[in-house]
């Protein structure tokens, strides 16, 4: 099967589990067809899915991801001792954990083709990521406190593991404990990761898109929070402070 064959067998199973999107046209063009099928994924409850369609969606998203660049740990260079910093797409890193900025819900961005981590990782991974997320969720029977972090498999990812962690949401000044509970997201990333054995992990800025955390006190803070971690237990983790945009790259370039 290729892959646009895959596409279109998968959005066709989609469609058809909604009434309501019967009418909805398959596009012409696989740009159009990818962005349809992403969209679909997107707004998926946590709903059971075949077999059949997990075994085409994981060999679909294995040939997506076969067409970027994998980065490893390995292939990076620190800028100090355990500690590097990349500027790409956190999808395409294989270090033994990546994090997530989540939502309290911790089910993923429903909003088709979201511009947010959220939204990407749940995307490269696919619908079984939110499955996993959920059943975590049906189990704790709350919402997820900020600060926290949870753990799942990576699935189609090139990573070993999603580490989920809720950020603060700043509405007006930055308060001492949304300090507080910025460094506990990533202290509790780290800690849940050593518990796991996992030596490496890559860090999103959490925090600091939709939910408004100013980007250099927020770095300031990931910094300091992971060499405190690092100097109490050292030998124990390399962390990678993964940016996208340009202006988080100088910060931390500047802070590093």
């Amino acid at each position: 099967m290729t892959q646009d064959e895959r596409l279109d067998k998968l959005i066709c199973y989609l469609l058809r589990e909604k009434a309501e999107y019967q009418t909805i046209p398959i596009p012409d063009s696989a740009a159009d067809k990818r962005r349809l099928l992403r969209s679909l994924m997107n707004v998926r409850p946590p709903a059971p899915v075949s077999e059949d369609f997990l075994k085409v969606q994981d060999e679909y998203l294995q040939g997506v991801l076969a067409e970027k660049q994998v980065i490893r740990t390995a292939d990076l260079t620190p800028v100090q001792p355990g500690l590097y910093l990349w500027q790409g797409d956190i999808t395409t890193l294989a270090a033994d954990a990546i994090v997530n900025a989540a939502n309290s819900a911790m089910l993923g961005c429903f909003v088709p083709c979201h511009g947010c981590i959220d939204n990407a990782i749940h995307s490269a991974a696919g619908v079984q990521l939110r499955l996993e997320c959920a059943r975590i969720m049906a189990q704790q029977q709350a919402e997820e406190p900020t600060g926290r972090a949870k753990i799942t498999r990576a699935y189609n990812l090139p990573c070993r593991y999603v580490l989920h962690t809720v950020g603060p949401i700043i509405d007006g000044r930055v308060t001492k404990q949304d300090r507080e509970l910025l460094a506990s997201c990533y202290r509790s990333c780290l800690e849940l990761a050593a518990t796991y054995g996992l030596k490496s992990i890559a860090f999103c800025c959490i925090s600091t898109g939709e939910f408004h955390f100013p980007n250099e006190l927020a770095a300031e803070i990931a910094i300091r929070t992971v060499k405190d971690y690092q100097q109490q237990n050292p030998n124990r983790m390399e962390v990678i402070f993964n940016v996208f945009k340009d202006c988080d790259y100088e910060i931390y370039k500047n802070l590093l």
